[in-house]
């Protein structure tokens, strides 16, 4: 896997992920969806969430760009250490806080707000409907905060209250939800 953008753009590191329970995310569909946040999010003054963090692309890509508060959430044990080891070889282990835990009890329970929320899902998860409302209701985003939420085309937001735009990248959807739309 690459690092699409930022000052550690073009390194790639390589997950054993044959065996592990991620789906990460295609790179072009991550570049593209980076290329749209650039845009719009100032990274290196912004707090970061990246639940179902899996692999930690994401969560490269978000240091690469300059954020230094950063939570990788995941549940899989291998994948947490894995990460904490790519955040060592990237010298940025001091700008991600790297948490084994179910996505939903971390919600529940973690006291923090953030600029940019983003969830990737496996996409089996029966929950992922609910999630939306799981971030909202658990008051998770600063004011102006934006949640992205990846999924498979079978699940449709448009009706969410705070549902702002999709974005299609072959069977890869990018929901994006704002409180303030």
């Amino acid at each position: 896997m690459r690092i699409c953008g930022g000052i550690f753009g073009g390194r790639t590191f390589y997950p054993p992920a044959n065996n592990w329970p991620t789906r990460p995310t295609t790179e072009i569909a991550r570049q593209a969806l980076f290329n749209i946040l650039d845009n719009i999010i100032d990274f290196s003054d912004s707090s970061a969430l990246d639940l179902f963090g899996g692999t930690g692309a994401h969560t490269y890509e978000m240091v690469s760009r300059g954020c230094k508060k950063v939570t990788y959430v995941d549940k899989f044990k291998p994948a947490t250490l894995f990460v904490k080891k790519v955040l060592e070889q990237l010298d940025s282990e001091n700008s991600v806080k790297v948490v084994l835990s179910d996505y939903k009890q971390f919600v529940l329970t973690d006291p923090g707000k953030y600029d940019y929320i983003f969830a990737g899902p496996p996409y089996p998860l029966k929950e992922i409907p609910l999630i939306p409302d799981l971030i909202f209701d658990a008051n998770k985003l600063m004011e102006n905060g934006l949640f992205v939420l990846e999924h498979h085309q079978a699940h449709q937001f448009q009706t969410h209250e705070y549902f702002a735009q999709c974005r299609n990248y072959g069977q890869t959807h990018f929901s994006f939800f704002k409180r303030n739309i």
